[in-house]
């Protein structure tokens, strides 16, 4: 599915029953990162401009941060023979279906926002990816589809009902982010226009679209949130 095939919402107006998720711009997403999605630079100030939009409709702003410690399993340097991009398949579905060159490493600077996000607005800081066994692409649920991050019961606790996915990547965290936050009850907006993705292996962002489609996701561009 082509991003040109999808059907648009049209008028829509946070509230203070929302939420946007800001997912991943780090540096090593960025081009010259480790991890470079292509033209994600280009979404940042939108994405600054929307952050200050929701903000002012008192809904609340989630920014997510891959956290990985240097050893962790989803980084083909940690198996001999393997090189970044090689199909990789855990027995228990942790890690895979590809793996990464390292990323988003604790504490080096691949791992911090790229210096042009504005997190001033932010009510949360979610960080995921941490145990060195377990991949985290969605902001609720680790790869093993049993660990939580906890991102569920804040929502709920602020009695949100709908949230709006944007950042990096459309066909990893994004994506992951969006079945996730269907499956735990929330009604889930792609704006399609504030992410980019990866494509890898070939053809994932369309078949991506597909699946959000058919689970009931909607997709909305920015300009009919801020109208």
């Amino acid at each position: 599915m082509k991003l040109s095939n999808l059907n648009l919402e049209k008028h829509v107006t946070p509230n203070n029953n929302d939420a946007i998720l800001v997912i991943d711009v780090q540096n090593d997403f960025i081009p010259g990162g480790a991890l470079p999605v292509e033209e994600a630079d280009t979404i940042i100030e939108d994405i600054n401009t929307m952050t200050h939009f929701f903000s002012e409709k008192n809904a609340k702003i989630i920014f997510t941060q891959d956290w990985h410690p240097k050893n962790h399993l989803s980084f083909a340097s940690m198996h001999p023979g393997k090189e970044p991009g090689d199909e990789f398949h855990s027995e228990d579905g942790s890690i895979g279906p590809i793996l990464w060159p390292a990323h988003c490493v604790q504490g080096t600077k691949g791992a911090l926002f790229h210096e042009n996000l504005k997190i001033e607005h932010g009510n949360l800081i979610l960080r995921k990816g941490t145990n060195p066994k377990i991949d985290s692409y969605s902001a609720f649920l680790e790869n093993d589809k049993k660990t939580k991050t906890g991102l569920s019961g804040y929502l709920t606790s602020l009695d949100i009902k709908r949230i709006f996915i944007s950042g990096l990547a459309l066909d990893y965290c994004c994506y992951f982010t969006a079945i996730d936050g269907m499956n735990f009850g929330f009604e889930v907006c792609l704006i399609i226009d504030l992410t980019k993705g990866i494509d890898q292996p070939p053809n994932n962002i369309s078949n991506c679209l597909k699946e959000m489609d058919y689970q009931g996701i909607k997709f909305v561009k920015m300009d009919s949130i801020i109208k």
